[in-house]
Order: structure tokens, then sequence, then C-alpha cells
């Protein structure tokens, strides 16, 4: 054996041995460690929906800069290691970890509103990277610095290693578990980021009372003490923006974003926000919507469809349109892909579930097995401030003209806008619906907002019917009134066809994007 293994097998063996009870705690922390790191990961993305959304920059920006906070945590986790074993040392990494995490909750706003000022795809990143390399860094360093404590010998290296590996693997793929269908669907993000931090306090306390009391006899208190105080800070601030104008009366987390209910300050109107961004608002006196494009898919449909016998609506929102198609004696089926908002919907919003048949499905996975067909598609689906680009391909638009009674129409609600070098979205949506249907025509009230496209395979598409909108909510009578008459063109070529391979919506888009949740944040600051 040369004198470099030699010392190197010294190095190694000279290490204290880990006791058995020790040992079973060091491969707890790698588990626990492990489902944090994917858990702040994904709830990471959450966290920043309301602010950039869900596309795929979010996205993106939160998975860069997880895989870099583990490069970076390795390497010093490996360095921090070799210069000294001492596990208080890395208790003390992952205490600082919970500590940055809580404090995640009230700094989440304030960085992302920051950041809104610059473009998307660098807003998100830029706060991705302020509010979770830090703390996934930390977290990244118990497994190196693990290996080195727990290998008494070279022989066992690699199964340590392995062993390791696999015990917080393990624990990743059981944080993504919890955070997909217990966390997220049933605790608000506040919460759970909270009780992620309060985990890995607990963790590092159990670890300095109970074998670094020698080494470290006041740490386990000063760290109990830190936490209580980090707690009791983060408890001072609000989760959400401040809604200055309105009352929250209910919240529930969901798989598909944060849902709440406000009552609007001095009058009698109650609103849905889905990651803030208002899905509807409801007149509890008038019994009618707020909203602009409610009015406008109820007409739409009646004004250029022959004979309205039955109807799908993919989207439900709080079920105003769909209760009003069935009140008019149209059968209609209404595929909804978040159950959360159905219970909301029936308790605020006057939704009578045995009015409709209600299918809680993905609207592309319905339109797929669909056996019957309608004589009018209602397609009004979003995912924050976008719709699905699921749903917005030339195959699902097919899949949409095969459930269709022939001369059917089927009618979208999307936001887009009109303007030349803004409508890359229209203009494809536009072209796309064209490749599938033999004619498309748009309304919109304004030249960015809501965008509505009526597309259908009659002969001639034109207006049978003129509207009554004589009900129509006085708020919104005159904006109504516009977009049932103002039809416009778009120009094909700002476009492309969309389709499941192609459909590069999000990055084209953006810029509209970034308007909408600046404009968000603003009227959150009201």
């Amino acid at each position: 054996m040369s004198g470099q293994q030699q010392a190197l097998l010294q190095q190694v063996t000279s290490d204290t041995a880990v006791s058995a009870p020790l040992r079973k705690f060091l491969y707890l922390t790698a588990l626990i460690c492990g489902a944090a790191v994917l858990v702040v990961e994904i709830l990471g993305a959450k966290m920043l929906a309301p602010y950039f959304g869900s596309s795929h920059f979010v996205w993106t920006s939160q998975i860069a800069v997880t895989l870099i906070s583990l490069s970076l945590g390795y390497y010093l986790g490996g360095r921090l290691a070799d210069r000294s074993a001492d596990l208080g040392r890395l208790y003390w990494c992952i205490f600082a970890a919970a500590a940055y995490l809580c404090l995640t909750v009230p700094l989440t706003r304030p960085v992302a509103e920051a950041c809104l000022e610059m473009n998307l795809a660098l807003g998100s990143l830029v706060a991705s990277t302020f509010l979770f390399l830090i703390p996934l860094g930390l977290l990244a360093m118990v497994a190196p610095f693990l290996v080195r404590v727990m290998t008494s010998s070279l022989s066992v290296v690699g199964r340590q290693v392995g062993r390791l590996s696999a015990i917080s693997t393990i624990g990743s793929v059981a944080g993504t578990i919890l955070i997909g269908y217990v966390l997220i669907p049933f605790f608000p993000n506040s919460t759970t980021m909270m009780g992620t931090s309060a985990v890995l306090a607990v963790l590092s306390a159990i670890y300095l009372l109970a074998w670094g009391r020698k080494a470290h006899p006041r740490t386990a208190g000063t760290l109990l003490l830190l936490a209580a105080v980090t707690i009791f800070f983060v408890m001072l601030f609000p989760a959400s923006p401040r809604l200055g104008s309105m009352v929250e009366i209910a919240r529930v987390n969901s798989n598909f974003g944060e849902l709440q209910v406000m009552k609007v300050r001095g009058r009698p109107h109650y609103r849905l926000l889905n990651d803030f961004l208002s899905q509807n608002a409801y007149d509890t006196e008038r019994k009618q919507s707020v909203h602009t494009f409610t009015y406008v898919l109820e007409e739409l449909p009646r004004g250029y469809t022959r004979e309205m016998r039955s109807a799908l609506c993919i989207g439900m929102g709080v079920g105003i349109v769909p209760m009003k198609l069935s009140a008019a004696g149209v059968e209609t089926d209404v595929v909804e892909i978040n159950p959360a908002v159905v219970p909301l919907a029936k308790r605020y919003f006057d939704f009578d579930e045995g009015r409709v048949r209600l299918v809680i499905d993905d609207g592309r996975h319905f339109l797929n097995q669909v056996n019957r067909k309608y004589d009018t598609i209602i397609l009004d689906a979003f995912v924050g401030d976008s719709s699905p680009s699921h749903l917005m391909t030339r195959e699902a638009f097919s899949a949409m003209r095969n459930a269709l009674s022939p001369g059917g129409t089927l009618v979208i609600n999307s936001f887009g806008d009109l303007r030349p070098g803004e409508d890359f979205y229209t203009a494809s949506l536009h072209k796309t619906l064209s490749s599938v249907f033999r004619h498309v025509r748009i309304h919109a009230a304004h030249d960015d907002g809501n965008v509505f496209f009526v597309a259908s395979d009659r002969d001639e598409l034109t207006m049978l019917r003129e509207p009554n909108l004589n009900y129509v909510h006085p708020d919104v009578r005159t904006t109504v009134t516009l977009a049932m008459r103002r039809i416009v063109s778009v120009d094909h070529a700002a476009g492309i066809v969309l389709t499941d391979d192609y459909n590069p919506v999000e990055f084209y888009d953006a810029r509209n994007r970034e308007r909408i949740r600046r404009e968000l944040v603003a009227w959150a600051n009201q």
C-alpha cells in the first residue's frame, strides 16, 4: 500500500465511530432533507405563481435554481466535512435553511413585485434565486457531510454512498407525493412552508439536545429560541397581498392554485380569485355576474347557433354560464378540472350542481373519449392568466369539432392583444382555428383583454339572432354591447398554427402576461 493510500485510510478510519441510535438519526436526516428539497422546489413555484403565472418560465427558473443549489451544496458540504466532521456544524446549516425558508413567507411578495420590473423570464429567475438558492444549497450539504461522517472504512465507501443516496431519493419521492397530493390541496402555501421550516428546525434541535450537549451545551436552547423568534416574526406579516377594497371570506388551496372568495366592501358583490386573478364577480342581490365575459359567452352561442338543445362547457368558472344555459332549457354538460371550486361555487355563487351534468376531468381527456354531439361547445378554461396550451392546439380543436353537431358552434374566451406586434397569440389562435373550421370570427370590446372566438363549419357564419342585452348588469352593459357588436380581424402572418408538437405561446406572449401581472400588483396595492 502506498504512503498516500495509507494516509487516506488513516484519515477515514480515524473518525469517531457512529453509534447505532445516531446512525439511524442520520439516516432520518437524509430522508427528511431529501423530502424538504422537493417540497421547497414545487412549493416555491406555487408561491411565485400569483406574481409570474404558472408558465414554463417559472418552472424553468425554479428547476434551474434547485439544480444550481444542489451543485453548490454538494461541493460546499464536502469541503466543510473535510475541514471538520463536527455534526453540530451540519445541523446549524440545516437550522439556517429552516430560518431562511420561514422568512420566504413574508419576503415572496416584495421580492416578486420588485422583479416584475424585469421581463418574465429574468424576473422569475431572479426571484427564485433570491428566495430559494441559499436554503436549498444548505440542505444539499447534508449528503456529502453524512458520507464523510458515517464512512469508517474505504471498503464500505461505495455502500455508504449508495445507501445515503437511496434514502435521500426515497425522501424526495415522498416529499413530491406529499406536496402534490396532500399539502397543496389541503393547506395554504404559507402553512406548508412554515411547517417544512419547523420540521427542519426541530430536527436540528433534537440532534443538539440528544448528542451535541457536551460539545455545544447552549446551542440547542439558543436554536429553539431563535426558531420561536423567527416564527413569531413571520406571523406578523400577511401571506396574501393587500386587497384594500375587499374582505376575504373563504380560502381554499388546490392543485390548481389558491382560491379565495372576496366580498367587495360596500357592495353586495362576491369575487372569486385564483392566485389573486379574478375568475368572476357576482352581485348577490341581482343574482348576476359583474363580468363582461359571462354575458358574451351566453349570447354568442345563442346568436350563432341555429338550434341550441345541448351544450358542453369546458371550464366551469363559478357556474354562472352553465346555470344560464340550463335555465334556458339547454341540456348542459360541464367539465371542470379543479374540484375545489365546486363547493365555493355552490355556497357563494348559487351554483346548483343538480341542474347540469358535472364531470371533474381535464377538458382534453374528456374530449378524447366523449361519444355524444353538442350543438355548442363553450371553452372558458384558464390556468392563471392564460388558457391551458393543450386545449389551444389544432388537435384539440379537431376533437372539439368532432364533438359538435353539424352546423354547431365553438365559442372561446381568451386573453389576448390585437395591437400589431403584440398579437401573436390572438393571430395564432385564429390561424389554428381556421385550419380546422371553415369560418372563424373574433369579437372584442377592446384591443387588449378578453377576446372571443366563434368557429363553425356552416356554409356562412353570421349572427342568426340579435342579442337581448337588457338583462345585463348595468356595471358592464356598455362593454358587453360593444363586444357583441365589434367584430375584428387579425393578420395570419403574425401567428402560427399551434400544434401539440409545437406550441410556443408562453414564450411569444410573455410581454402580455407581464403586463397582466403588473396590473394585478397595481390593483392589489390600491
